[in-house]
């Protein structure tokens, strides 16, 4: 049906809501596990090295079927694709939560993000091919929740499950929104034909090379800090793999006539650019949800629990704008609201630059609040910008194009972040020391005070003084951690300022080109 006869009956808002729920699940499955990695780790006897393999496992199959999602719902149908994945989702779910090993472990969080990474594209393809053009900013403030709201919800419901019923239960809490988005899907989507046949002529040689090109970039990324980098072989092979393998699928998706991702699709002005500044967006998003539970757990000593409670301050007041987001998405140009929503952002993460040691949950909270205000503003109009000139058979791969590029960012920014919090801290800790001597008149009346402390507790004078150079010591290695995640913060504002600014590279969609035909 042309986009301008389309109209929404509730069948269709059934089935919104079910790819909806679909890609808030997805994308909160990230986030529940990270504030709980510790405890899960424990529960199935891995160290918390090895215990980081359980969020990087789901990335990595997230990413790839991100990019084979388009052309399997070509396939195998929207609704039959779909309601499948669920079903894998469900399983892979329950397998997680009753798993006594890393191994297995691994094996079904990666099968997880595998089914789960369905949902994000889908909900966005959906929106496009199902809603009329004057109902799109309302789909697209839906989808906008789910890259938002999950994020900062994510720590807090993860926290609260484990504390309150154990670690399984980040894994068996996916079966209520699974359930409703299963009956959603079977109600609201219509039912097509499969065309199997396409599976003999399918681009499998772009689709191993893409697997194996962005599955071993993934994992270079959310493992290299932890394993110091080019330091390890496990490292060189992934980015040896990375660099082979993600120019072939390039080229190889380039020069095919049907690619099953239509990278030509980045001679559009705005996707190309829209696609950039989401890898920008991911790296502020994802490195901001990073931090904040670091710097909270390592340098404040916060629970899980007591982190989500500190991150729910970015999620909660995000339900009082996004009903409003449709209605300035036609009131106003979308390159505008994305720009604002970039320096809103780019200010609350400039807040964080100037934390002290006693910059706790409480001080954190203005901060938190603006960026609420501003993160709506940044993901819901670039989603429009990104999709609005595409056809709907283009879509999908529009879609898939531009969440790969989301996804990679925020794993590249986690990656950044975190290698410079470890560089900046020990040049923090150098400077400090260089001050902080036993020839400073100051240390020195620090030490014989904290000595004099230790005497008191009943160590003797030789014992009193090596406590009380560790003593100092420690509070060195603090305020040099604290200067590092003010450092870390900074390079995220300057990002969000990069995008402000790159956003009005993309052309203004006229009414005409506003549109999404029949596919």
């Amino acid at each position: 049906m042309p986009e301008e006869n389309r109209t929404m009956n509730f069948r269709k808002w059934v089935a919104v809501f079910g790819t909806m729920l679909g890609a808030f699940m997805a994308v909160l499955d990230i986030q529940i596990t990270n504030s709980s990695l510790r405890d899960i780790s424990g529960g199935i006897a891995a160290t918390p090295d090895e215990g980081s393999w359980i969020s990087t496992a789901y990335l990595v199959g997230e990413i790839v079927t991100i990019a084979l999602t388009a052309w399997f719902a070509k396939v195998f149908t929207v609704r039959y694709y779909l309601v499948t994945n669920v079903l894998l989702f469900l399983m892979f779910s329950a397998l997680c939560g009753i798993s006594t090993s890393l191994s297995q472990m691994i094996f079904f969080r990666a099968g997880q993000g595998f089914t789960g990474g369905v949902f994000i594209p889908m909900a966005l393809t959906v929106i496009v091919s199902t809603m009329p053009k004057n109902l799109l900013p309302v789909g697209q403030a839906m989808f906008g929740m789910t890259a938002t709201l999950a994020p900062a919800i994510g720590p807090a419901l993860g926290g609260w499950l484990t504390d309150r019923f154990g670690w399984e239960w980040n894994f068996y809490v996916n079966f209520i929104p699974g359930a409703l988005m299963l009956a959603s899907i079977l109600y609201g989507v219509d039912k097509e034909s499969m065309k199997l046949g396409q599976l003999h002529s399918g681009d499998w040689w772009g689709i191993l090379c893409m697997a194996i090109g962005l599955g071993s970039l993934v994992a270079m990324l959310e493992e290299g800090q932890r394993k110091d980098w080019f330091g390890s072989p496990f490292i060189r092979n992934c980015a040896i793999l990375a660099m082979i393998f993600v120019p072939l699928f390039v080229i190889i998706e380039l020069v095919r006539e049907k690619p099953f991702v239509n990278l030509r699709l980045l001679t559009c002005r705005n996707l190309a650019f829209t696609s950039i500044i989401a890898f920008g967006l991911g790296l502020a998003l994802y490195g901001t949800i990073f931090l904040i539970p670091l710097y909270l757990g390592t340098v404040q000593g916060y629970s899980p629990l007591q982190i989500g409670e500190v991150l729910i301050w970015v999620g909660l007041p995000q339900f009082l704008i996004f009903p409003f987001l449709p209605l300035l998405m036609k009131r106003f140009d979308q390159r505008l609201l994305v720009c604002c929503g970039c320096l809103i952002f780019a200010v609350s993460c400039y807040m964080n630059i100037s934390m002290s040691f006693d910059y706790a949950g409480d001080q954190l909270r203005l901060a938190n609040l603006v960026r609420a205000f501003g993160q709506p503003f940044t993901i819901v109009p670039i989603t429009g910008l990104a999709v609005a000139t595409l056809a709907a058979q283009d879509a999908g791969s529009g879609s898939a194009i531009f969440n790969i590029f989301r996804n990679i960012g925020g794993s590249f920014g986690i990656a950044i972040l975190s290698t410079l919090v470890t560089r900046r801290e020990q040049f923090h800790d150098l400077r400090i020391g260089e001050l902080v001597t036993v020839y400073s008149p100051a240390t020195q009346a620090r030490l014989a005070a904290v000595q004099e402390n230790f005497v008191g507790k009943g160590f003797d004078a030789t014992m009193a003084l090596k406590q009380s150079y560790a003593a100092v010591k420690s509070v060195v290695t603090r305020e040099a951690f604290v200067m590092a995640f003010n450092d870390a913060f900074l390079v995220i504002s300057i990002a969000l300022l990069v995008c402000a600014g790159a956003i009005w590279f993309c052309k203004k969609p006229s009414a005409e080109e506003t549109r999404v035909p029949a596919g």
